[in-house]
């Protein structure tokens, strides 16, 4: 041991990574070799066979399944591949089930504005169209500021922070019903942006720590398709409102209830199943545990979980160029979000389309998107590395649904109509994107600041986007829709281009400087002796593991 190592021993547990014959297969290597355990007692002979040129780290800072799997590893059998598939089945039924419906619940706050718009919302609380796009505008900036929440993410157990968020934010909603000025509206949103800020980002670190790259990449349109079908559910209890007669209170006060209790009861749900991490999942056996630790390590590369904040990893994700292209991205594409707000009014602004027809034209538009969603999906399942290009696909709709609104002409009220429709589900690309930035890059603190990096730009595009829809452009709202199709449905998908290449080209940079080997191993020194590990417990940034290869 040299005399720094020798330090940190006494200071600390130590990990011992070998930074050289290191290899990590992102498509989850299928050998029996890449399915031995993962945690054991290392052997004088492996000690001694580690030799010089290892980095050394202290234990504190390794993945917190470490002390599970130092338990659990040893009892459980490597994983057949008939077990396999059914454990990927079961898994991403559970939690992209389960991360979509919450993020759904979550996304419903939009349709609140939305559809209350239609209700008698502006008269009660003295909302006009620029008023209207402040309160969203206010949203946003809490939404940015609230990113300083993620925080609390790497400090306490996963699920209790999203317990937290979800019990403020449906109390936010309710009192929605309470607001009878503009003023009360603003102050609400402000604070629901603030509140929901981490909603994504928890749910996106909740898939990582149980999907494969392949997995997480394919599931992530299905994931998002619950945020743009939430105008199918929800327009249908708006219908349902609307024809109430001679309600009680308000109707949008009604239907502002009836959203804020499907989220208190989602809360509940939370409390009772959410998992932290693999370790403490309730549907999952003690062998289930494992192999879902095993897969996803040697799929990654990259740790599951660390409650250690490492100052050094922002530094790099700040450095790094592919942050702040996603980033870039992000501030581009979701220019055109203001389109979840907007559209019951453009569509009312058509003419000849009732309040109580909006609702049901919704109800399509959201239908259309799912089944994209889907289709996207599937692809994904069958063909790998086509990330990058599937956004540029995916954002062709929009792309001519944006020029179609513009082009044709006022008087093709149902061609309109159509191109509206047409243009709403860029967030399949937004999701895509929004599913790779974590994967193409590693260790925890570094991807929660890459989270926060892309989410700081989607606050500042969603600070723009409603200023976009100015009353004195209606009711066509030529510069909005122009700004859409040259900067969210064409440069964005450009820049996911480029980010493929860059990292298409660190992909071949390290594979002609690597020999691929199947030990991806490390130590852990414990006591008087070693643990032997896997190299993904570790914790390191892509940066770090040179052996690191980036998903396309």
């Amino acid at each position: 041991m040299s005399s720094q190592e020798s330090q940190s021993a006494e200071e600390a547990s130590a990990i011992i990574l070998g930074e050289k014959n290191l290899a990590l297969n992102n498509d989850g290597g299928k050998g029996d070799e890449a399915r031995h355990h993962i945690v054991s007692v290392a052997s004088p002979a492996e000690i001694q066979e580690a030799g010089d040129g290892y980095k050394v780290i202290k234990s504190r800072d390794a993945d917190v399944t470490l002390k599970f799997l130092q338990e659990n590893d040893h009892l459980v059998e490597p994983i057949t591949p008939e077990q396999e598939r059914k454990l990927s089945r079961k898994v991403m039924w559970i939690i992209v089930s389960l991360t979509a419906f919450i993020d759904m619940v979550l996304y419903a706050d939009k349709a609140v504005m939305s559809y209350a718009a239609i209700f008698t919302f502006f008269k009660d609380t003295g909302l006009t169209q620029n008023k209207y796009n402040n309160a969203n505008t206010l949203f946003y900036f809490g939404y940015i500021l609230g990113q300083g929440n993620l925080y609390w993410i790497q400090k306490f157990p996963l699920a209790r922070v999203l317990v937290v968020m979800t019990t403020l934010w449906c109390a936010v909603i309710f009192l929605h019903c309470a607001a009878f000025n503009y003023k009360g509206v603003y102050t609400l949103r402000f604070f629901l942006g603030f509140i929901e800020s981490i909603g994504v980002p928890t749910l996106n670190v909740t898939m990582g720590q149980f999907l494969t790259p392949r997995e997480k990449s394919a599931t992530a349109p299905v994931f998002y398709s619950t945020c743009m079908g939430v105008t199918i559910p929800v327009g249908f209890i708006a219908y349902g409102v609307l024809n109430i007669q001679n309600p009680p209170i308000a109707a949008w006060k009604i239907f502002t209830i009836i959203i804020g209790g499907i989220s208190f009861l989602t809360t509940v749900l939370i409390l009772i199943i959410y998992p932290n991490n693999p370790t403490d999942a309730k549907f999952l056996s003690r062998d289930e545990k494992v192999w879902v630790i095993r897969r996803v390590q040697e799929s990654t590369g990259s740790s599951i979980e660390s409650k250690v904040f490492k100052p050094y990893q922002v530094k790099e994700a700040l450095r790094d160029p592919i942050s702040w292209l996603f980033g870039a991205f992000f501030l581009l594409q979701q220019l055109a979000n203001n389109l979840t707000y907007q559209q019951n009014l453009l569509y009312e602004g058509l003419g000849n389309i009732s309040n109580l027809d909006s609702t049901l034209v919704s109800v399509a538009s959201g239908g259309f998107q799912v089944v994209l969603a889907i289709i996207a999906t599937t692809v994904l399942l069958y063909k790998k590395n086509l990330v990058a290009f599937s956004v540029v696909f995916w954002s062709l709709p929009s792309f001519v649904g944006s020029i179609g609104a513009v082009s044709l002409p006022w008087g093709n009220k149902l061609g309109l109509l159509a191109m509206v429709c047409l243009a709403s589900p860029f967030g399949i690309p937004w999701i895509l994107m929004f599913s790779w930035t974590s994967q193409t890059c590693s260790g925890y603190t570094k991807k929660l600041t890459r989270n926060a990096i892309i989410m700081f730009w989607y606050g500042v595009a969603n600070i723009i986007s409603p200023q976009l829809w100015q009353e004195r452009d209606a009711p066509r709202y030529n510069p909005a829709w122009i700004v859409q199709t040259v900067l969210s449905f064409f440069t964005a998908p450009a820049l996911a281009i480029v980010i493929w290449y860059i990292l298409r080209r660190r992909n071949k940079e390290r594979a002609a400087n690597l020999e691929y080997e199947d030990d991806k191993v490390g130590f852990v020194e414990e006591g008087s002796g070693k643990l032997k590990v896997n190299v993904a417990l570790l914790d390191l940034t892509d940066h770090e593991n040179k052996a690191f290869i980036y998903p396309l």
